[in-house]
């Protein structure tokens, strides 16, 4: 079915936070909402990870575009026991 759609499946070892853009993310926003910052309460905490969020695309996009990038290279037909 992904293949008739023209999406490509990539498949990640079973953790591999480096890979995974999601994690990526979560480390940027972590970094630039919550790194240092204490936050009097649940509804501050929330506001600054939603304002992070809310400003991917404005105020973050250069600095997300090279992040949330694909950065690692894959192997087609490779054996692990190739020597």
């Amino acid at each position: 079915m992904a293949e008739s759609l023209g999406i490509e499946l990539l498949f990640l070892p079973s953790y591999s936070p480096n890979l995974n853009l999601i994690e990526r993310l979560w480390k940027f926003v972590k970094k630039q909402a919550l790194n240092s910052r204490r936050h009097a309460d649940f509804a501050e905490f929330r506001y600054a990870i939603n304002h992070c969020l809310d400003r991917t695309t404005t105020d973050h996009d250069a600095e997300l575009t090279t992040l949330l990038a694909h950065k690692f290279q894959t192997f087609e037909n490779v054996s692990i026991l190739a020597g």
